[in-house]
């Protein structure tokens, strides 16, 4: 059974850092694309960040702020998030995708399985 577990949400004020990981079980995922998404209140979920074999991928309100990166021997990916804004406040939510290839996957449908989510609120 593939579970995803996020870890490392909380309350930060306007400039600060916080690790988001996500440890995944059931399955490795090493070869396959991994995501991070988030969902404020009354908004849709959207797509923060990817990677996969050949790098990672952020929108762009994230670039240059936020950093994802995996650990395969663990089955982990994390997302560095600095310089925090409270338009950074969201629920984020890990994902991957059964998808080895090389396109970059933003759209919440091409992803097959999700973790719970942890909370992060940027204060101002």
């Amino acid at each position: 059974q593939v579970q995803l577990v996020e870890s490392g949400g909380g309350l930060v004020q306007a400039g600060g850092s916080l690790r988001l990981s996500c440890a995944a079980s059931g399955r490795t995922f090493s070869t396959y694309t991994m995501g991070w998404f988030r969902q404020a209140p009354g908004k849709e979920r959207e797509f923060v960040a990817a990677i996969n074999w050949s790098g990672s991928y952020y929108t762009d309100s994230v670039k240059g702020r936020f950093t994802m990166s995996r650990d395969n021997a663990k089955n982990m990916v994390n997302l560095q998030m600095n310089s925090l804004k409270p338009e950074d406040t969201a629920v984020y939510y890990c994902a991957v995708a059964l998808d080895r290839g090389w396109a970059v996957l933003t759209a919440v449908p091409e992803y097959n399985y999700w973790g719970q989510g942890t909370q992060v609120t940027v204060s101002s």
